[in-house]
């Protein structure tokens, strides 16, 4: 049996690489495991050996002490890996398959995932609907920032690429394919972003450049990105967006400079609860800010795609209300003006297939959008650091030196 290591959150501000149990097809006890889950059978599961699993600015909410995850938490949702063992029950999955996994587990028998909502699975968290991989309050399942992970219901959850040496040949834009681009994907589709759409994104970390890229395949014909952050701005620039640094003033002035009218036809918010404020505000934490901006700049009608990550609980709020997961939404305003809000987590099966067929055919570059950047697993804690200081890079941690292989 192979070893096995992990990227483990030690508490605020503090990650670390352990040696860690080998995946067996059983949920075992741990740090976040709820105890209903404890002894559940995986018969229908596989055991990935990872190629690339990426960092994600949900997992720096965890990491910065902003949410009730325990210490010795194994971290990352964002897999992608080759096949290494399967259980008795799999059918169809094969050992040395080449497969990307979706964040949010699901079992594929329920009414939600009957329905397409694979983010809100009735089967897999004893505590809510929804479940993921590394993340608190999701049911246990062990995350994939280490060198072998277990995915139940294999045959349901991976979705397998047709030719594993072409994939190879794309594995960094492929390793996008678990969240960060369908995600991005899922807030211009629910913004309504269609062709010669005016767009607003809220954020130009790896979610917002993600969002702009999928904004301009679905045909937009302005997309305009804000930030704090001039080196993330300049990323989505380098690819064809319009800018607002939102440290200068209000986002409805940038975009009246740029398009003549203070207004967008579709909003995405990739900020979630951690925003802070505008113009002089910049400084200061303000979670409702980009929520509150965004129903201000669009057009009457329109709809706001919100894959930036609220939470129920935020021990690090300044606010009792927000420690809560309540913020000072202009709800008014939204209901005035008839805009439709979607939120939660992005059902990545509901796209997955698809983004998949248009990077394999060049349709689209996401790894040069979000600026991908491999380093070894080692180094992920000074990964984590340097996305938390804002670096305009998605680190993809490399746990078996197979991408520095396929470059």
């Amino acid at each position: 049996m192979p070893g096995n290591k992990g990227v483990v959150y030690e508490g605020p501000g503090k990650v670390e690489v352990h040696d860690t149990d080998y995946p067996e097809f059983e949920l075992k006890d741990g740090p976040g495991v709820n105890p209903a889950n404890v002894g559940r059978k995986v018969r229908h599961g596989a055991i990935i050996k990872t190629v690339a699993t990426n960092i994600c600015g949900s997992d720096q909410h965890m990491v910065r002490g902003r949410t009730t995850a325990p210490q010795g938490l194994v971290l990352g949702h964002e897999i992608t890996g080759e096949v290494a063992e399967v259980g008795p029950d799999v059918e169809f999955t094969k050992v040395g398959d080449l497969v990307s996994v979706p964040f949010n587990i699901s079992c594929g028998r329920c009414r939600n995932c009957k329905e397409g909502k694979t983010g809100i699975c009735e089967n897999v968290n004893p505590d809510r609907p929804g479940s993921a991989y590394g993340y608190v309050d999701m049911g246990g399942w062990v995350g994939g920032q280490a060198e072998y992970v277990l995915v139940p219901y294999a045959d349901w959850n991976l979705l397998t690429f047709p030719d594993k040496d072409r994939a190879m040949e794309k594995i960094l834009d492929l390793a996008m394919l678990a969240d960060i681009f369908p995600t991005g994907f899922h807030g211009c589709v629910t913004a309504g972003v269609g062709p010669g759409s005016t767009v607003y994104i809220a954020g130009a970390g790896p979610v917002g450049l993600a969002a702009a890229a999928s904004a301009f395949l679905l045909g937009a014909a302005v997309v305009i990105v804000g930030d704090l952050n001039k080196e993330r701005l300049a990323q989505a620039h380098s690819f064809g967006c319009e800018t607002a640094d939102v440290a200068e003033g209000e986002p409805g002035e940038h975009i009246e400079r740029i398009l003549g009218v203070p207004e967008v036809d579709c909003a995405v918010d990739a900020v979630g609860f951690e925003a802070r404020g505008h113009g002089r505000e910049a400084d200061t934490e303000h979670p409702a800010t980009v929520l509150n901006a965004l129903m201000e700049v669009t057009r009457a009608g329109g709809a706001l795609g919100i894959p930036g990550l609220y939470v129920t609980g935020d021990p690090g709020a300044k606010e009792e209300a927000a420690r809560q997961g309540s913020l000072s939404i202009r709800i008014g305003l939204g209901w005035a003006k008839s805009l439709s809000f979607a939120t939660g987590q992005c059902p990545v099966m509901r796209y997955n297939r698809q983004l998949m067929m248009a990077i394999l055919h060049d349709r689209v570059q996401i790894a040069k959008a979000v600026n991908a950047t491999p380093i070894p697993l080692d180094q992920a804690p000074r990964g984590y650091q340097d996305f938390d200081k804002g670096a305009a890079r998605k680190f993809v941690l490399d746990p078996h030196g197979m991408l520095s292989k396929a470059g």
